[in-house]
């Protein structure tokens, strides 16, 4: 096995290269908070896809794949009335995400981000009826996205994983927070060393 092959070998729970693999690194966490991410199946083969790091490092978090024929989406669960689920789209008529939020109801959270390019977490938002049934939720203004491994088209664009990240740090605390950004920060500068430091990649 050439030098090539062995970098192409991934660890099947991170997704990194063998050698730059993060499972070391995954936070412990516990918190009340259940995250789950509607992602669109053309998603979920993209190794610039950041959803499955918030799988492997929140232990609440789930991904539910939408777009195939022979499994519709199954997410009525979503509307069972023991939790409170936002959907986290910044539409014109998502509310703001702050603590007076949450702490008006009390019930825990159930946080639903859908996943994709811009254009397919639109099309979910507005053609999933339980989705378009949530309540939906932004975040607030802040700096921009530290994902250095694809463009945003969007410039307040932030990768699944940040957003869910910031969201969680108003939910759950600012020490939440912490921790899954310095994970996903790892993340990010092992994958600039293998390639590099230098390339930033196109990404829908």
């Amino acid at each position: 096995m050439g030098s090539r092959s062995k970098m192409s070998v991934r660890c099947r729970h991170c997704r990194m290269q063998i050698a730059r693999c993060i499972c070391d690194l995954v936070p412990t966490l516990d918190i009340e908070t259940r995250v789950v991410v509607v992602m669109h199946k053309r998603e979920w083969a993209k190794t610039t896809a950041t959803a499955h790091l918030a799988a492997l490092a929140i232990p609440s978090c789930e991904i539910r794949l939408r777009g195939r024929v022979d499994e519709p989406l199954a997410i009525e669960d979503l509307l069972a009335e023991d939790r409170q689920s936002l959907l986290l789209y910044p539409s014109e008529n998502a509310t703001p995400l702050c603590r007076a939020l949450v702490e008006a109801d009390p019930r825990p959270v159930t946080l639903v981000v859908p996943d994709g390019s811009w254009r397919q977490a639109a099309k979910a938002a507005r053609r999933e009826a339980v989705l378009s049934a949530l309540p939906q939720v932004s975040l607030p203004a802040e700096a921009p996205s530290r994902y250095r491994l694809r463009r945003e088209p969007k410039r307040e664009g932030l990768a699944t994983f940040e957003a869910i990240s910031r969201a969680l740090g108003i939910i759950e605390g600012p020490e939440v927070r912490a921790r899954l950004d310095a994970f996903f920060e790892a993340m990010v500068q092992r994958t600039l060393a293998s390639r590099g430091a230098a390339g930033v990649r196109n990404g829908s």
